[in-house]
């Protein structure tokens, strides 16, 4: 058994036995500390349950309500109608007389391109062999001539009946009389079906109503 007397103590205390008294930490502050940390954490709580509740009563905030226009937006069209085109004035087959003419060596061949146009309704006026201007001098299927006030009218329509077949204007007068000048590459005229289908998109027909999605 030792006997220490601790400085400063004058004498008055003494220390016996083998061990030395511990010193403790204040428990005010831990309990201040602990405090504190708790009042933090229940701020955060009511802070975050409060911002809940508004969400809720306020309807799920702004990006609940930004999204609603865009989704109407998206299923919401309202059909516009295109102006309608008038269909393009063309001369029947019945109104066009065509003279057809065979510019290659090979005969018979105005006269069957003759029989078959009038099979599809034209007229036709004179057959027979092309004059020496054309003669021996179309190297595709054929030619298509007449007056240029034709362009536009019967001899697209003659047109159509052979296909690759060059258009072509001249001198004369009557918009309703054209010539067909068979080629060195002249087999046959188009099929019928072909040449009522390439007729019909000729004419052009008015354009149906489309519609179109309405903008936000």
């Amino acid at each position: 058994m030792s006997m220490l007397t601790p400085p400063g103590m004058g004498g008055q205390y003494r220390i016996t036995g083998d061990k030395y008294p511990r010193m403790r930490r204040p428990r005010g502050r831990r309990r201040f500390v602990l405090g504190l940390v708790a009042s933090v954490a229940a701020l955060g709580l009511i802070g975050w349950g409060t911002l809940q509740l508004i969400d809720v009563f306020t309807g799920g905030g702004s990006k609940a309500t930004a999204a609603g226009p865009k989704s109407d937006c998206a299923t919401r069209a309202t059909p516009t109608a295109t102006p309608p085109t008038a269909p393009r004035v063309l001369p029947e087959p019945g109104r066009i007389t065509v003279n057809v003419l065979n510019a290659t060596p090979r005969s018979g061949l105005a006269k069957q391109a003759a029989d078959e146009l009038k099979k599809r309704g034209f007229r036709i006026g004179d057959v027979g062999n092309a004059p020496k201007a054309y003669d021996k001098k179309i190297a595709g299927a054929g030619i298509v001539l007449g007056a240029k006030s034709a362009a536009q009218a019967a001899l697209p329509v003659l047109g159509t009946q052979l296909a690759g077949a060059q258009v072509k204007t001249d001198a004369r007068t009557s918009a309703t009389e054209v010539d067909l000048l068979i080629g060195t590459k002249f087999t046959a005229l188009t099929s019928k079906k072909d040449a009522d289908q390439a007729l019909a998109a000729l004419a052009g027909p008015a354009p149906t109503p489309s519609s179109t999605q309405k903008g936000c």
